[in-house]
């Protein structure tokens, strides 16, 4: 009997220590509930969290503590009920305080059965507002995020899973690439790259690179869905768990095909900027040498018409052929560094193009020889053109001798000319059919010095050649050339309404008068008087501008022959612009090796080029002659 009521006081002990601590908690609202859902105690937590002090809510229905939305659904009997059947109801809500607060609670609710009879149930209530709220805002953030990220559509934001697979796709995939989301979720990403990065396994090697070093990134072509092309920057970062575990890839791809295009044309200016360096450069350092070795061959060439007279053996005579050859060759490699370099002054004139190419053409087939055949095609609607016409013919005979050389073992030439009626133009275009030329050779063979034939078999100057004189009579070049099939080099060349020019006018061989020579340099002066009197010319010889202007002061003077470049404080060019204005009658001819100022003075003068032949002289002199007889009275200025 002792051993029963101390198990009794045991008991009773034990419920009272359990109930304090109950009471005790005040995280936690831990009440008791009848079958009907009425309260049957109430703890500290409980008072704490729901308002209500043990006295004002003992007997109650619990429901009290939801809101009238749950109360009108009917959710307090829906909770007991779920927690008698499955022995155990957890969920999380919004539930009312006393003072008709709300806060969010996570509620626990176990059935109390005794001896297998359902007497009630035990509920416990936290309130967990504040991690809802933690929730709700980074649920929040995630969706502005999302939102974000989806409707950026300058870039291509997307995920790949571990092994490449497209996971999500934002408005900028689909603008970019041409895909929607359906069409592209659970496709592999290679299939933006182009078939050769394929190939190579681009795609494979960009996420091993992106997983082992933490990033990617790299500029290259990618593929819409359309199959056109476009110039994507990428970037490829993995994404890891907490673990440390790959879980997949976060991909950007944003089309700069525009910056592309902007850095090409950007590289294209620099590339004519350099060019136009070289060109200057060029120009330069042959202008500092043209004057004077010009001269020289001046003193060679003229020497030799005077030699030649005297000589009759016939072995002297050729010795003297080749010296005026190489003379000649000599000449034409200077004026073809100026004329590409552009400090050429080019004296332009009517050229009827059937009839020139006509008088050419033994001399262009000569240059061919007899496996190549040449055939002209010069429509006879064919506008006259305005070119200077030494150059014009260098220029052909240098396109011929470029198409002989690229067909070793025979073929054709076709020089053609057409009207291009929107550019006031006429096409000349020389067309071959020999081997071609590579792509990266075509880019560079208007360059100076640049050749593909062997030592001493070609200088690189024929193609710049007309490359310069194109462009300096105010037309343009261009190459098409396929390998095994041809090439074709096409001159567009200025048109001129002149039906005629002084040139094809009848000149006859034989000058008269006096000529007034103006030259410095003492050997070219006895070299150049030798050449007039051969002409029939009578010769006074002045050193410089000054001794010129006091010879004129003599009269007797019919022309002015004066060298362009001289001593003193007045070169030929202000020396013919003085006489001029003094006597506007007086025919003035200036001659030159090379001269800067020559290209600025356009057409007040013309100007003849050392070294110079006997008949290039008497044509010229005869040529000032005429306009000086051709012009009214007054025409050059006052009387």
């Amino acid at each position: 009997m002792a051993g029963s009521k101390q198990n009794d006081r045991n008991l009773y002990e034990s419920e009272r220590n359990f109930r304090l601590l109950v009471d005790g908690i005040t995280d936690y609202a831990i009440y008791m509930l009848d079958t009907a859902g009425h309260i049957t105690n109430w703890n500290r937590g409980a008072e704490r969290i729901n308002g209500y002090k043990a006295k004002d809510v003992v007997g109650k229905h619990f429901s009290v503590l939801y809101t009238p939305e749950d109360r009108a659904t009917d959710l307090p009997r829906r909770a007991l009920e779920i927690a008698r059947k499955e022995k155990h109801f957890l969920t999380e809500g919004w539930r009312v305080r006393k003072d008709g607060s709300r806060f969010f609670a996570s509620v626990v609710v176990d059935p109390i059965f005794e001896k297998r009879k359902l007497v009630g149930f035990a509920k416990i209530t936290r309130d967990i507002t504040e991690r809802q709220n933690a929730l709700s805002e980074l649920l929040k953030s995630e969706s502005q995020f999302r939102t974000l990220v989806g409707g950026v559509t300058d870039y291509a934001l997307y995920m790949l899973d571990p092994t490449g697979v497209v996971s999500n796709w934002n408005a900028g995939g689909e603008r970019i690439k041409g895909y929607s989301a359906r069409e592209i979720v659970g496709q592999h990403f290679s299939r933006f790259y182009t078939p050769a990065d394929q190939t190579m396994g681009k795609p494979a090697r960009a996420l091993k690179i992106a997983a082992e070093t933490g990033h990617y990134e790299e500029d290259g072509w990618r593929v819409r869905k359309d199959g056109s092309f476009f110039w994507a920057s990428v970037v490829i970062d993995p994404i890891r768990n907490d673990a440390g575990e790959l879980i997949g890839f976060a991909k950007i791809t944003r089309d700069i095909s525009e910056r592309k295009e902007a850095q090409e044309k950007l590289f294209a200016m620099q590339r004519q900027l350099a060019e136009s360096q070289k060109f200057d450069a060029l120009g330069q350092l042959t202008g500092g040498v043209a004057h004077d070795f010009n001269n020289l061959l001046m003193i060679i060439s003229g020497s030799i018409h005077t030699i030649r007279k005297g000589i009759t053996d016939e072995k002297a005579l050729r010795a003297l052929q080749s010296i005026d050859g190489a003379s000649q060759r000599a000449a034409s490699l200077t004026r073809q560094l100026l004329t590409f370099a552009r400090r050429q002054r080019l004296q332009p004139q009517s050229i009827q193009l059937s009839a020139r190419l006509e008088a050419l053409r033994d001399v262009l087939n000569s240059g061919l020889g007899g496996t190549l055949s040449l055939t002209i095609d010069v429509a006879k609607d064919v506008w006259n053109i305005v070119v200077d016409p030494n150059e014009l013919e260098t220029a052909l005979v240098n396109l011929v001798i470029n198409a002989r050389d690229a067909m070793p073992e025979g073929g054709s030439v076709i020089i053609s000319a057409k009207n291009i009626v929107g550019k006031a133009q006429v096409a000349i275009s020389v067309e071959d059919t020999g081997v071609g030329i590579p792509d990266d050779i075509a880019a560079k063979v208007f360059d100076p010095f640049f050749t593909t034939k062997g030592v001493g078999k070609g200088t690189g100057l024929g193609l710049s050649q007309v490359h310069g004189f194109a462009h300096q009579a105010g037309g343009t070049v261009e190459l098409k050339s396929t390998l095994g099939s041809g090439t074709t080099i096409t001159m567009c060349l200025p048109r001129t309404t002149t039906q005629g020019s002084l040139e094809q006018q009848q000149l006859s061989s034989k000058g008269s008068g006096t000529v007034l020579l103006v030259e410095d340099n003492p050997e070219v002066a006895t070299v150049s008087t030798g050449l007039l009197e051969q002409l029939g010319y009578h010769v006074r010889w002045a050193a410089d501008a000054a001794a010129a202007l006091a010879e004129l002061e003599k009269d007797g003077i019919d022309i002015v022959f004066s060298d362009i470049v001289m001593p003193g404080k007045m070169d030929g060019i202000g020396l013919a612009k003085t006489i001029r204005a003094q006597n506007p009658n007086i025919p003035i001819l200036l001659v030159t090796g090379y001269s800067a100022q020559t290209i600025e003075i356009d057409s007040q003068f013309p100007i003849l080029r050392k070294p110079y032949q006997l008949h290039e002289l008497s044509r010229e002199l005869q040529k000032i002659g005429m306009v000086s007889d051709l012009a009214p009275a007054g025409a050059n200025g006052p009387a």
